[in-house]
């Protein structure tokens, strides 16, 4: 059997970052779930890779054939932008790990899809960085798109503080914290925890 990997942090946090380089470390041979999205994409973006971009109608279709594992939708200043997962036929826990990526509430709503399958499969891989620095990332990655948005900036920074609280942490049994402060270092501490769960699965 295998093992999801679900990282989660606040915007900002280095998340993505880290998710390319883990997902790029051959050692773990971790496959890849993307997720699907009908916000607009950056300019730094590229279609497949961050997300699958698509629109409304497309959510839903497949809402209609039964196959989203989770979706969240988000009232941000330019209109809804609905973030989802769906039973595509890229996971196959049977055969393979995985690595994703995402929010406490769509850990939540995925780690209850397997569940209700029978598979304890998900690990939770929590990025902190701390708020002031955060919000400064924040803004600085903003500043390089051809519109910056600074109000959905702070927006995101506001929703954060309030979904990834320390109440919610604790209901999802989330006590483990990679804190960011030097992305190889974190990448390395993370890597270390993935080769030891994925050890346990190993049969001699």
């Amino acid at each position: 059997m295998g093992r999801i990997f679900y990282m989660m942090g606040k915007s900002a946090s280095g998340k993505d970052s880290l998710f390319r380089m883990l997902a790029a470390d051959q050692e773990l041979s971790l496959r890849i779930v993307t997720m699907y999205t009908t916000r607009p994409r950056r300019s730094s973006e590229e279609e497949g890779r961050e997300y699958f971009f698509r629109d409304e109608s497309f959510l839903l279709k497949n809402r209609r054939e039964g196959k989203v594992i989770e979706c969240r939708t988000y009232e941000t200043v330019l209109g809804p932008w609905s973030y989802f997962t769906l039973d595509d036929g890229q996971i196959d826990t049977d055969r393979f790990s995985y690595l994703m990526i995402g929010t406490l509430e769509s850990y939540q709503n995925t780690k209850q899809y397997f569940e209700g399958r029978g598979k304890q499969i998900m690990v939770p891989v929590y990025i902190e960085v701390e708020d002031g620095e955060r919000l400064l990332r924040a803004v600085r990655r903003e500043m390089c798109e051809e519109e910056p948005h600074y109000a959905e900036v702070c927006r995101r920074f506001l929703a954060d503080c309030e979904d990834f609280s320390e109440e919610q942490l604790e209901r999802l049994k989330i006590d483990r914290v990679f804190k960011n402060q030097e992305i190889s270092i974190c990448k390395e501490e993370i890597k270390s925890v993935i080769l030891e769960k994925l050890a346990e699965d190993v049969v001699y």
